[in-house]
């Protein structure tokens, strides 16, 4: 079962990682990277609960919150066009 799964998400990614190479626009390409993200916590969960190491779901739930940040950080950037000035 967990096997499967982490074959369904390897296809998820990439195809996300080809809507990244594709997309239209930068928007459509940052979805499609906030979902390889995803899906790459996904499969760290998963894989350690196929090697019988479930402590492997706190590094994934760090890497999600990682992924969160990360992603704000960037829709910042392109929003404003800077990251560590203050506004005036």
């Amino acid at each position: 079962m967990f096997a499967a799964a982490a074959i369904a998400l390897l296809v998820t990614a990439a195809l996300a990682l080809a809507r990244a190479a594709l997309g239209p626009t930068v928007f459509d390409r940052l979805q499609a990277a906030n979902t390889i993200g995803t899906c790459a916590m996904l499969l760290v969960a998963v894989m350690g609960f196929l090697n019988g190491r479930p402590e492997f779901l706190d590094l994934a739930i760090i890497y999600g919150l990682l992924n969160v940040i990360g992603m704000v950080a960037v829709l910042k950037f392109f929003r404003k066009g800077k990251l560590g000035e203050a506004d005036e």
